[in-house]
């Protein structure tokens, strides 16, 4: 009876020790069903409406009992609940433990095949099964927990879990099909009931003010096998320019609303692929409540934001972007987590996905808690995630966000507000041991995808593999290259001169890491200002500053990150709460930035010489020393090949005539790229198509050429022999 009044008072651990069919001390068995505010409680086989008996009240309200007859055998039943005039049919979800409590064999990498809201069916007779959903969910630490829903009219009465002391709650109940809206209802060990919890694996999540988690089961069905399948190639040396996106924003409906990934698909699409990019980099589309956090603060990680459309109207997306031969990528969040009450904090009375200790687990910056890279579930449940949007999304790439505050104990901390590791430093050996598991794990499972680190410190080997000491990342981004180019082209072109090792200084390490070269989001808000504001000058020159700017990035070795807007030459700084300014491109100066994007896009694409990003073989100085003039020269080759470009950069508003720079090779330069052509609404100064070389040293070749350099701009010429 102990039993039984802990599932009347709904803290029951184990409801399957009292409920459904069971021995009695008669030798025979007896029906306990626990229906709270029922007035009658009828028993029908489980495959018709014949009625087997009527269950009697028990001493407690809202329990049922039924002596199973005994010339019946045990078998699976129905029953038809009445709520005075009003009555419903249910198979009681207490008589199949088997479909409860089996797991299916998983790995840690694919733990959302064992928690969360799984459809299954359980098995009556050989002619019959019966569909429902599997809720699966850790809290160890919980007296009893429950699931809510609209089937239950969100009573956690009704519906108690079992675990069987390995801290996964469980229960099977029958006819729950996808559509269902539900939450777990966590009854801490104190007693006290917490507020209701989102699934941590939901697939769907609703949002505000309900964020209730949904059954889900996809039914999409791929049509890109030519693109999961194509050929394993060294992705270090083919060319990556990525188009960073915030899908609420990019363009929005008249009515002010986002697109639904269904109109992303049929615009974002085409516009990605016209403008020569390679990949696109999506904000994060895991599940948020705040619209203001763009996707940083996620409480569903396995849920796409149903903000745009359902999970499968994700993946048609996906699918597009790769019928169309562009790489999607993912920004992904482990670092941290935020507090709403239907999330992740204090899960179950406890804290099981946080640092107990605040100054380990409290983001002071951020507001937010720092996932325990110390505990088993933890690790599980984030390296499963990044593999299940790999394994269901297709996705191929993973940025991963804020990794210096997962590495640091110490990050934006003052002395006596973070804990020491062992040794006594302010190294995170267990979030540095995190990433090395999961990268591996990646790398193993799915050896066309490729992850990419948002690292600030010079933390080693970030891009180098874990067999070498590394944090096995694929790429890094390159904050000291943003930090200083940037630096440099927001001065006045009169003070450049002294500044000259601001451009320079990112070719003494540029091979430390396989880098990317990231114009991100976060250089166009808080009141950095949009990229074209950064520029001085004038109207012309600030266009013109950008244009041989974006143009010396894309020579510069290194992949490229561009965020959407800055092809625009978008005025104002980035707002997640309305469109880009398309109206721009009614502007010549701002169509001219689009076209120069586009044709840097496309250059970079077709000529092999700018792929070859890390290797010091694919780069060579020229000139780097005359800051005078505010000009660098360097080589872009190919690999193991003679062909090569010329790079030419001239950062003042002055123009020179007769510029002569030394040459690797004897022979013709053409010019192939001049960002100060008229199309781009530049000054057209004039300039050859095409450079003889001259047996005339300079620079410490034996053959130059005497170029026309145009005001703020960017040239590049390629070799050709003859």
């Amino acid at each position: 009876m102990d039993l039984l009044n802990d599932v009347i008072n709904a803290r029951c651990s184990d409801p399957f020790k009292c409920l459904g069919l069971k021995p009695n001390q008669d030798k025979g068995f007896t029906l306990t069903v626990w229906r709270p505010d029922a007035t009658k409680v009828e028993v029908l086989e489980i495959d018709s409406e014949k009625l087997i008996g009527v269950m009697k009240a028990g001493k407690a309200d809202g329990v049922f009992l039924f002596a199973w007859p005994a010339k019946r055998a045990q078998s699976h039943y129905r029953l038809r609940v009445h709520y005075g005039e009003a009555n419903f049919t249910i198979v009681d979800p207490y008589q199949f433990p088997e479909a409860t409590f089996s797991d299916p064999e998983y790995h840690s990498a694919s733990l959302y095949h064992k928690e969360g809201a799984l459809l299954r069916s359980a098995k009556v007779n050989d002619k019959l099964s019966i569909q429902g959903t599997r809720f699966a969910v850790y809290a160890p630490a919980a007296r009893s927990v429950s699931v809510v829903g609209d089937f239950n009219n969100w009573d956690g009465r009704i519906h108690p879990m079992s675990s069987n002391g390995d801290g996964v709650w469980r229960l099977f109940i029958p006819d729950i099909i996808a559509g269902a809206r539900y939450k777990y209802e966590i009854r801490a060990n104190n007693g006290d009931i917490l507020p209701h919890r989102t699934d941590p694996f939901a697939k769907a999540i609703e949002q505000f003010p309900s964020f209730a988690s949904v059954v889900s089961a996809s039914t999409y069905r791929w049509q890109d096998e030519s693109w999961v399948n194509r050929e394993i190639q060294d992705i270090y040396e083919q060319p990556m320019s990525i188009y960073e996106v915030h899908l609420g924003s990019w363009k929005k409906q008249h009515d002010g609303k986002s697109l639904s990934y269904a109109q992303l698909k049929e615009q974002l699409v085409p516009y990605v692929v016209e403008m020569g990019y390679t990949h696109v980099e999506l904000l994060p589309v895991m599940e948020f409540p705040f619209d203001g956090s763009w996707g940083y603060q996620p409480i569903g990680l396995f849920a796409p934001t149903s903000r745009y459309g359902s999970a499968d109207d994700f993946r048609a997306l996906v699918d597009a972007f790769h019928h169309a031969g562009i790489g999607v990528i993912m920004d992904w969040v482990p670092a941290h987590f935020p507090t709403d009450s239907h999330g992740l904090a204090n899960f179950d009375g406890t804290k099981q996905y946080e640092y107990p200790d605040p100054k380990k687990g409290w983001h002071t910056e951020w507001n937010s808690l720092i996932y325990d890279f110390g505990k088993d579930h933890v690790v599980d449940y984030l390296i499963s995630n990044a593999n299940y949007w790999l394994d269901e999304f297709h996705i191929d790439g993973l940025r991963v966000d804020a990794v210096a505050s997962m590495l640091y104990l110490d990050y934006s901390r003052k002395d006596g507000e973070w804990v020491p590791n062992v040794d006594g430093g302010n190294h995170n050996y267990e979030a540095i041991d995190f990433i090395r598991r999961l990268n591996e794990t990646i790398y193993l499972n799915h050896p066309r995808c490729f992850t990419v680190a948002e690292e600030s410190t010079a933390f080693p080997g970030v891009s180098k593999p874990t067999y070498m000491d590394g944090l096995g990342f694929g790429f890094k981004w390159n904050m000291g290259w943003m930090n200083d180019s940037l630096s440099y082209i927001s001065k006045d072109p009169i003070y450049r001169q002294h500044h000259q090792g601001d451009l320079t200084f990112s070719m003494v390490y540029a091979y430390d890491e396989q880098f990317i070269l990231p114009i991100s989001h976060d250089e166009v808000v808080h009141g950095k200002g949009s990229m074209i504001a950064k520029m001085p000058g004038d109207a012309w020159q600030k266009f013109a500053n950008l244009r041989a700017f974006t143009s010396y990035m894309y020579f510069h070795p290194g992949k490229k990150l561009n965020f959407m807007g800055n092809e625009l030459a978008q005025g104002q700084e980035w707002s997640h709460e309305r469109s880009l300014d398309w109206h721009l491109l009614e502007v010549d100066y701002h169509a001219g930035q689009q076209q120069v994007t586009k044709a840097l896009n496309h250059l970079y694409k077709n000529e092999p010489a700018l792929h070859l990003d890390h290797s010091p073989s694919g780069f060579e100085w020229i000139s780097l020393d005359d800051s005078a003039n505010s000009t660098l020269a360097f080589v872009r080759r190919e690999k193991e090949s003679a062909e090569h470009l010329l790079i030419l950069v001239n950062f003042t508003p002055t123009p020179h005539g007769n510029y002569r720079i030394g040459t690797p090779q004897k022979g013709r330069y053409e010019v192939v790229f001049n960002s100060d052509e008229t199309v781009y609404t530049g000054s057209g100064y004039p300039v050859k198509n095409s450079y003889l070389t001259e047996p005339v040293i300079n620079h410490g070749r034996e053959q130059s050429i005497e170029v026309q350099l145009p005001p703020l701009c960017t040239l590049a010429l390629k070799w050709h022999a003859k």
